[in-house]
């Protein structure tokens, strides 16, 4: 049996299809519930007030009711749906970036398995989408931290020893930290402190450290997240190298 879901909780929109003429079926990200299927019925209406609450990566305060049966399972009816402040929808680059967050969890959450230190990581993350790629770097720590797919950066998986700061290692989808064997390593300090700064629960903290090695994170994550993902492709990873290709030429 799913627990029964609070009466108003925070969430973001992750995702939106058409259910009917005038209704949506949504993908909404809550901090109490994790990720749930939602009915928001009346919401493509011209006048409802809806239209403008359920947008992607903006904070919104819902209240939803008892399971209703749609599209073959279980989707929660959306009662009500408040702006909840904080920041606009981002523009640009940010804008993509957003939308690889969502894709991320989408793919990566199981329904109904509350994650509230991430949706606190989300929200933190969508304030500081333009201040570059450590920011996405961080969450993808953060959101394998959360999904028990990270080992520990601090030891050596096969040994258990500590990780020497002075050597070179590999972070690998099946053996987890290993000693380097070729080019694509991370030095032993910079696991070290990444272990630290996701222990400590700083978000700062964590950006910071990624700011010290923003490429060979994003070969190293992007690796174990295609791994975990099963070899699915990211839409919106190919969207921003598309994109970015257009402005190089």
């Amino acid at each position: 049996m799913k627990p029964r879901l609070p009466t108003s909780q925070p969430a973001y929109v992750l995702h939106q299809h058409d259910w009917s003429e005038s209704s949506l079926i949504l993908d909404l990200f809550t901090r109490e519930s994790g990720r749930v299927a939602v009915a928001a019925k009346g919401a493509k209406r011209p006048y409802s007030q809806l239209r403008a609450v359920l947008l992607p990566l903006q904070r919104i305060t819902v209240s939803l009711s008892k399971p209703a049966k749609a599209e073959g399972g279980e989707v929660q009816t959306l009662r009500s749906a408040e702006w909840g402040g904080g920041a606009t929808l981002p523009g640009g680059a940010a804008l993509f970036s957003g939308y690889y967050l969502n894709e991320l969890l989408l793919k990566l959450l199981a329904r109904h398995d509350p994650h509230p230190q991430l949706f606190d990581a989300y929200a933190d993350t969508l304030a500081h989408l333009a201040d570059g790629d450590a920011v996405l770097r961080a969450f993808e720590l953060k959101l394998l931290a959360e999904l028990g797919l990270l080992p520990d950066l601090s030891v050596v998986t096969p040994t258990q020893a500590s990780v020497d700061p002075a050597r070179r290692y590999q972070l690998s989808p099946e053996s987890g930290v290993i000693p380097a064997s070729g080019d694509a390593s991370l030095a032993g300090s910079l696991l070290v402190q990444l272990q630290a700064a996701l222990l400590h629960g700083s978000p700062a903290a964590l950006r910071q450290t990624c700011a010290a090695a923003p490429q060979a994170l994003k070969s190293t994550l992007r690796g174990l997240l295609h791994y975990h993902l099963g070899h699915q492709p990211l839409r919106t990873r190919a969207l921003m190298v598309d994109v970015q290709q257009l402005l190089d030429a």
